[in-house]
């Protein structure tokens, strides 16, 4: 019986260690459950430092020749929700966004940064109406099967979100929550 137990168990550490899967994550050192005002925008009536966070990711697929990251608002009173950052073309070799990439231009060299929503080119962080509850901000990273998306700085988010679309492998999202 002890034999027997000894051989179930070794077999199951065995074939889990074996069929483990590495997944594709993202993580912030900067981010909990809720972004505070070092992400709230400045202006668009708050007040906020607009800081982008640090992001982070490992475990990307084969195959992976290009990373982009985007952090939307489902929540906003838009009917199309909110796009709040679009960066692309960052390279492979890359697995990080410093704290304020997105607003002091640190992201990695050949990377874009599209258009936002706010009609800027970079990170602008969360400020949903006063009184409206709490918003969740979908930050997603993603592993593109191509080194360029095809997009510039000028082009809009569904356009962008259209060439993502077409050329993930995996991603990646945290969500973060927010109210003013």
């Amino acid at each position: 019986m002890k034999k027997l137990s000894l051989i179930l168990a070794m077999s199951a550490i065995f074939s889990t260690s074996i069929f483990a899967q590495k997944t594709f994550t993202l993580t912030s050192k900067d981010l909990g459950g809720e972004t505070t005002k070092t992400q709230e925008f400045n202006g668009f009536g708050c007040s906020g430092e607009n800081q982008s966070p640090q992001l982070s990711w490992k475990n990307a697929p084969e195959g992976t020749k290009s990373f982009a990251v985007t952090m939307y608002d489902p929540d906003a009173p838009t009917g199309s929700g909110f796009w709040h950052w679009v960066v692309v073309d960052i390279p492979a070799n890359v697995n990080e966004l410093v704290t304020n990439a997105g607003t002091k231009n640190l992201v990695p060299k050949g990377a874009i940064q599209s258009v936002t929503d706010y009609g800027i080119k970079g990170f602008g962080g969360p400020c949903p109406p006063v009184g409206h509850g709490y918003h969740q901000y979908i930050i997603t990273v993603y592993a593109l099967k191509t080194d360029k998306l095809g997009t510039d700085e000028n082009t809009n988010p569904a356009v962008v979100g259209f060439n993502l679309w077409n050329q993930t492998l995996a991603k990646a999202s945290i969500v973060a929550y927010y109210k003013r």
